[in-house]
Parts: C-alpha cells; sequence; structure tokens
C-alpha cells in the first residue's frame, strides 16, 4: 500500500530525536519540510517534544511547525509531552498556540497527565483552559458547565 505523501526521512527522525538542533535545523535550511510525517504520522516537533528536546522544539517552532498536527493515533504533541511530564516543552506548545483540550483520539491533554500521574501538567492545562476566552452564550456556558 502506497502513500501519497512524503515520509520523513528517518535520519532527520533521529536527529529530533535525539536534539540535534543545529543539524536539523541546517536540514530546514536546505529545503527539508518542517511538517513531514514519518511512516506513523509523527513530525518533527512531536519528536523532539516527546523526547524532551526543548532546545529543538524552540528551533522547530520558529521554524513554523504546526503545533496540533496529529499523528495516526489523533495524538498532538502537547499529548505525549502531557504523558512524559515536560512541563517546560508543555508550556512552549501552549504559548504557541496548542489546544489544552484537543481530543487525542479519544483523549485529551489531561487524561494522558492523568494516566501517567503528572500533577505539573495538570495543573498547566487547568490554568490554560481557565483563561481560555469564556463563552458568551447562554447555551455554550452550559455545554462547558456539562462537560467539566
Amino acid at each position: 500500500m502506497s502513500s501519497t505523501r512524503d515520509i520523513l526521512p528517518e535520519a532527520a527522525a533521529e536527529l529530533a530525536r535525539q536534539g540535534k538542533t543545529a543539524e536539523l535545523s541546517a536540514l530546514l535550511k536546505d529545503g527539508l519540510e518542517v511538517n513531514l510525517r514519518d511512516a506513523k504520522g509523527n513530525t518533527l516537533l512531536m519528536l523532539a517534544s516527546y523526547h524532551g528536546k526543548a532546545e529543538t522544539v524552540v528551533m522547530l517552532l520558529k521554524a513554523r511547525a504546526a503545533v496540533d498536527l496529529r499523528n495516526d493515533k489523533g495524538q498532538t504533541p502537547l499529548g505525549g509531552v502531557a504523558f512524559k511530564g515536560y512541563v517546560d516543552i508543555a508550556t512552549l506548545l501552549l504559548d504557541a498556540g496548542a489546544d489544552p483540550v484537543a481530543d487525542q483520539g479519544g483523549s485529551t491533554p489531561a487524561d494522558f497527565a492523568t494516566l501517567a500521574g503528572k500533577t505539573e501538567i495538570l495543573a498547566l492545562l487547568q490554568a490554560r483552559r481557565d483563561n481560555a476566552a469564556k463563552p458568551t452564550r447562554w447555551f455554550s456556558k452550559l455545554i462547558g458547565w456539562v462537560r467539566r
């Protein structure tokens, strides 16, 4: 079965996993697309985030990596970070516009943090959710209240 999407080269994926920021930055400057995905749908941002490589995450965000692209399991970089407990990277992703309540294939980042016992991430996600724009219509408020 062939895929119509271009596949992220494994060498680039490995640079993201290892946090080799300078080498990965050079590949991007040479034309590597920042939002390519590997065979599982993971992006460079997903891989660097999940492996705790904050410096690489910063570089990828500056290179305009899409913060909420989902892998084949429906997970965003924030979902993986919530499971791993990297508060610094979660903050970077949220500051870049990551959705703190995005569906992650049937779960949310908070669900992953709960599963892994990452209380700092839970507190961060709760604070960001609470600071989001409040609904103005009565039925939106009702839906928000029911979901809590």
